[in-house]
Formats: structure tokens, sequence, C-alpha cells
């Protein structure tokens, strides 16, 4: 199954339900620091949304409560991978999508078989502090060459008029959060990001 070029992320069922219907077909439900009841059921609802559009639905980290959901995807982030469970992960059926910052982040995935790798901040990002600085162009061709036929996502700084440039440069997948959220409207942005990476 190929992925669709446009990953946005949000953190609430809620944006899911707004989104959907313009015609997004990958996105991410990333929670973080919510009690595991409203953490469920929020990947149920955005599961049940994703379902009726037809998108794939990415959980970010609550591996086990997506085994659970029986949910098809899990992204996990490199802290995330020190604590989770990848042969059940895998025995259940998930695919699997990692975040990535440097070389040695890098060769630890391919070592488990990914999914999709995720690599950034390739522009700098105003959603978290980092400890990497922006990734650049380069390195998006760099990291493509090296992942082969994995799907490779850019994320960090992305906007709708950066895509065409990371997609030129080598992802298959352009991921973005700001973008959209803070955006006066959302909805026009998604109908933008839809048009330019389709």
């Amino acid at each position: 199954m190929s992925l669709d070029r446009f990953y946005p992320i949000f953190e609430r069922s809620d944006w899911l339900r707004r989104m959907l219907p313009l015609g997004v077909k990958l996105v991410q439900l990333r929670i973080k620091d919510q009690p595991d009841a409203m953490v469920q059921e929020q990947i149920l609802q955005s599961q049940d949304l994703c379902r009726t559009h037809e998108a794939v639905l990415v959980v970010n980290d609550y591996w086990q409560i997506a085994i659970d959901a029986g949910c098809d995807w899990i992204h996990l982030g490199q802290e995330d991978l020190d604590d989770a469970d990848l042969k059940a992960i895998r025995k259940a059926g998930l695919k699997l999508g990692v975040s990535t910052h440097d070389d040695d982040e890098l060769e630890r995935v391919l070592a488990i078989d990914p999914d999709y790798v995720a690599l950034g901040p390739v522009y700098p990002t105003i959603l978290k502090k980092m400890k990497w600085e922006q990734q650049g162009l380069p390195r998006v061709t760099e990291w493509k060459a090296r992942v082969g036929d994995i799907p490779l996502v850019g994320i960090g700084g992305m906007s709708v008029e950066r895509a065409p440039g990371v997609l030129q440069a080598g992802a298959d997948i352009v991921s973005v959060v700001t973008d959209i959220t803070l955006n006066t409207d959302p909805e026009a942005r998604v109908r933008d990001w839809i048009e330019v990476t389709r």
C-alpha cells in the first residue's frame, strides 16, 4: 500500500473530523500527556473517522493502545523505541514509522526494518525544542539514498511553499503540524497542501 504524500499531524480527533472530508488520506494522531482512557477514546474516534473516509491513521507513541484498538500503523520516536515491544507490535501486524535525526539513529532504525523513516527537522521548527539543527534539503537527498525503497518523510518547519522542494530533494512524504493548526484558515491551508502534493 502506497502512502499519500501529504501527512498532517493533529492532537485531537476533532481536527480529523474537520480535515478528513477535505481529502486527507494519511494522518497522525499525536497526543501528549493525557490519561490513557482519554487517549484510547481519541484513538477509537480517530480510527472510526479514518475508516469512514478511507484514510490511513498513524498513532503516535501509544503502541499498546493502538494494538488493543486494532490500528494499522504506529509512529515511534527514538525515546519511544527504548520502551516499545517491537515483537508485540510486529506480531499484531502494525506497520511502523520511526523518527530519525542523525546517522546513529538512522542505522538503529534501519536495523528494525521500518515501514517509513522520518527525517527532521528539515527546517527550523517552533513545535518543540530540539538539540538538532535544521537538516536541510541536501540531507533529505542523502537520507533517501540510504533508505532506498523505504518511504522517507520530511518533517519540521514545513509549509505549502517549502513542500515542493522537499519532495524534489527526495522525500516521498511531507509531514506538517503548525502550518495548518496555527493558520487562520486551516481548511483552506489543507486544500493548498493537497493541491501542492498531488
